[in-house]
């Protein structure tokens, strides 16, 4: 079973455009909102380097910023 954690936050259109793709292909996954959670802001700063989003933890690799590639590679990997 694959993990799928998404890290958005209230106003990134990106981060709407990354959950859509998600939906259409079945994906299910978890959203972390990190404007709401600083905890999860500062998890994320300390395994990636950056705070921009969305960054998306798939089964322990990261993908930051909108890339569906990436993330279909890390699902098959």
């Amino acid at each position: 079973m694959n993990s799928v954690t998404v890290y958005t936050t209230n106003t990134c259109r990106y981060c709407v455009m990354l959950k859509n793709f998600l939906n259409d292909q079945n994906i299910p996954f978890q959203e972390v909102n990190v404007q709401q959670d600083q905890r999860s802001m500062h998890k994320l700063i300390a395994a990636t380097g950056q705070l921009g989003v969305p960054q998306t933890e798939v089964n322990g690799k990261w993908v930051v910023g909108y890339d569906p590639n990436s993330i279909m590679k890390a699902l098959r990997d």
